[in-house]
């Protein structure tokens, strides 16, 4: 089987719930989200919907020309590359597809995100954490296994998956620009361009 690529996003936006997260966490990102390309197009969490009113959360696409992204530009971030054959790459999109199809039916975990700092199991149907999506995501697909209950996963807990390959850490923005380059190559061979014919 041939191997394909999915990426895991960990961020630090800045914002008052993040800074209330790493108040008990104490840990230097407290949120997880779940790419199908480096580029980070395809990039998937529960967070908020609406950048000016956090209790709007649910499923989010998110991105670095609208939501949190947009407007904390000095996110930092640490983005790992995770192996995966074609098999459980296929049923990870498929797993993806099937909330953001059905994404009006979930919503975001904030108790979950509470019983979590008590280390308390909480069960809740159709409702996620950015760490509880993401951990979802992979064992669905076959990719993983926890060894913990995914109701108490933490962005901490996917930090330290051993199977992650560390390829960048840094401000996202400046990721962002750095691997969208390839779109912005040159055109033209400037030093070879009157050799061709013509």
């Amino acid at each position: 089987m041939s191997e394909r690529n999915v990426y895991i996003l960990l961020t630090d936006t800045g914002t008052w719930f993040s800074r209330m997260i790493k108040l008990y966490t104490k840990a230097p990102y407290n949120h997880a989200s779940i790419s199908l390309d480096e580029h980070l197009e395809e990039l998937y969490s529960f967070g908020r919907k609406v950048y000016y009113n956090p209790l709007s959360a649910g499923f989010v696409k998110e991105g670095l020309d609208h939501g949190v992204f947009f407007y904390k530009k000095n996110t930092k971030c640490i983005i790992y590359k995770l192996s995966v054959n074609d098999s459980q790459y296929k049923k990870l999109t498929k797993s993806i597809a099937r909330v953001k199809f059905l994404k009006d039916q979930y919503r975001y975990n904030l108790l979950g995100v509470m019983a979590i700092a008590m280390n308390k199991r909480l069960i809740r149907k159709n409702a996620f954490t950015c760490s509880q999506f993401v951990a979802s995501m992979l064992v669905a697909s076959g990719i993983l296994q926890f060894d913990k209950y995914i109701e108490l996963i933490t962005p901490e807990d996917i930090m330290n998956i051993s199977q992650l390959e560390l390829i960048y850490e840094g401000k996202l923005r400046d990721y962002y620009l750095e691997s969208n380059n390839v779109y912005n190559q040159p055109i033209f061979d400037y030093n070879n361009q009157f050799n061709a014919n013509i």
